[in-house]
């Protein structure tokens, strides 16, 4: 009796060294799990933790046994370890089947015969944080003495499982401490859910102006700022990461670039809970301000062209027409056409140039959105492309449109979009015979217009690039650069103003299509 009080007393010597040692959580039930039988030397063991929100037992370790087992709940009271945790005190039970509390239910779906347990609640500061069993005492029936040393090895695990838990939250407010001031120079503030703030640095309290209003919300904090788009938006947004945009107008402008990152907890069983927001603030005045001046100075200059464009576009044609219908040299006649021609594309470039300034600089404000065809506008636009390229041989055009599709848009900018993305199908095609599909459908709350094409395609790597400003794919690849490569980004400007986006899919040597996403 002395000599196995002993060899108890070591076991429980060990178990503590070994349970002390562990700090991730996983790993610690697990070392748990597979010391609880050897204490008492059962056939296995089972762990169930307690849902304080449910107040519902479950499996967190349940060795051997198959998933749907593993994934059963017992509400307190249920069950013997239901009762355990209800009652907070230990169950010798060596007759299981004589037992009515005993739940049949994991025997039923394991396969697994249970003849006998121990079971013991673990406590820590007066709270059962869950229940430990021992399952089928491999040599007779479970005694006084295991529940003896069951209870001190429960008490050991309780107060293991509270240390990795802490540590695991200083741990994980230590990653939240590291993500806010990772990148030091923009201002990051980190929110509870409801946007109450927790956290934010300095460069975030110089842009917001904290010590000014000491503010504990984000929505306090943006209260003096023009936000896109609205906070209520971002909010409610569903995606993981969201991006917005501030603007201050006095004491002088001040533009914020921002996004805001959704942090996830795991709730378990594959399910996930926000638990917090980091919105992350750049300054961006200097680009705006520039963007602005470049905007004013492509303007100016469209404008200052307009004038002597105008003059040798008259005075060409008028050359040209004399040059025609009298003898003059061919040089002369040459001369003539070749100014005209030049002179109507510099004027193209012109307009168009006109046309993504007075787009760019449009605020949401502006769109006149009006109720349209999506048919009859693909028949407006294909109308005044067939003028625009009425010499461009093997042309063809084609509209696909199921079902009537009313759509709410601006006439102006929405055609501007459609007659860009025409327009480079057309240009880019060195094809024999040139094939524009214009089609659209609604598809969950949007009408999605696109222009297809079976011309060469874009390359892969270039996909990212092409709505920006002033980007043209190589002319070794399109065979040209015609135009200033802005037809793109004034249709990505135009599908913005509406609240929606565009984006792009193709194939090398088979074609690409474009489609503008618009909410309905």
């Amino acid at each position: 009796m002395i000599m196995q009080s002993q060899e108890s007393l070591e076991m429980l010597v060990m178990v503590s060294r070994l349970l002390s040692s562990k700090l991730d959580i996983s790993e610690l039930l697990l070392t748990i799990m597979r010391l609880a039988s050897r204490v008492v030397g059962a056939e296995r063991a089972s762990l169930y933790l307690l849902d304080e929100k449910n107040q519902e037992l479950y499996f967190d370790i349940a060795l051997g046994l198959p998933e749907d087992v593993q994934k059963m709940r017992f509400k307190l009271g249920e069950g013997i370890a239901g009762t355990c945790a209800k009652e907070a005190r230990s169950f010798i039970t060596n007759d299981v089947a004589a037992d009515p509390r005993h739940a049949q239910k994991v025997d039923n779906k394991s396969g697994f015969v249970t003849r006998a347990l121990l079971t013991c609640p673990m406590v820590i500061k007066g709270k059962v944080i869950g229940v430990v069993q021992a399952i089928n005492k491999t040599d007779g029936d479970f005694v006084e003495a295991d529940k003896n040393n069951f209870e001190a090895f429960a008490s050991q695990a309780a107060i293991a499982i509270e240390n990795s838990r802490l540590f695991s939250s200083v741990k994980e407010e230590k990653r939240k401490l590291e993500i806010v001031f990772k990148r030091i120079k923009e201002g990051a503030v980190l929110t509870a859910p409801d946007g109450q703030i927790l956290l934010l640095n300095n460069s975030a309290k110089l842009y917001l102006e904290y010590d000014k209003y000491k503010f504990d919300n984000i929505s306090s904090a943006l209260e003096n700022f023009s936000v896109k788009p609205s906070f209520d938006q971002i909010m409610k947004a569903g995606e993981p990461l969201a991006k917005f945009e501030i603007m201050r107008e006095k004491p002088k402008k001040f533009y914020l670039d921002g996004s805001v990152i959704k942090l996830y907890k795991d709730t378990g069983e594959d399910g996930s809970a926000v638990e917090g927001r980091l919105w992350i603030l750049s300054d961006v005045t200097a680009q705006r301000l520039e963007e602005c001046m470049a905007r004013n100075f492509l303007s100016l200059i469209s404008h200052k062209f307009k004038t002597p464009l105008a003059s040798i576009n008259g005075y060409s044609q008028i050359l040209n027409e004399e040059a025609s219908s009298k003898n003059l040299p061919e040089l002369v006649k040459k001369s003539a056409a070749t100014i005209l021609d030049q002179g109507a594309k510099l004027t193209s470039l012109v307009e168009s140039l006109l046309d993504f300034v007075t787009i760019d600089s449009l605020e949401e404000s502006g769109v006149n959105k009006t109720a349209l065809d999506a048919a009859g506008i693909f028949n407006e636009t294909i109308e005044s492309m067939k003028v625009r390229f009425r010499d461009t041989p093997g042309l063809t055009f084609k509209v696909v449109v199921p079902e009537q599709l009313k759509i709410s848009a601006d006439r102006f900018l929405l055609q501007n979009a459609l007659k860009a993305l025409v327009e480079n199908a057309v240009k880019f095609n060195q094809g024999k015979d040139k094939l524009v599909i214009l089609s659209a459908q609604a598809r969950d709350g949007h009408a999605l217009l696109s222009v297809g094409d079976n011309g060469p395609g874009i390359p892969g790597e270039e996909i990212g690039n092409i709505f920006n400003k002033f980007y043209q794919v190589e002319a070794s690849f399109t065979g040209q650069v015609e135009g200033w490569g802005l037809g793109l980004a004034l249709v990505k400007k135009a599908a913005e103003l509406h609240g929606g986006s565009v984006y792009a899919k193709s194939q090398l040597q088979k074609g690409s299509a474009f489609t503008i996403v618009l909410p309905l």
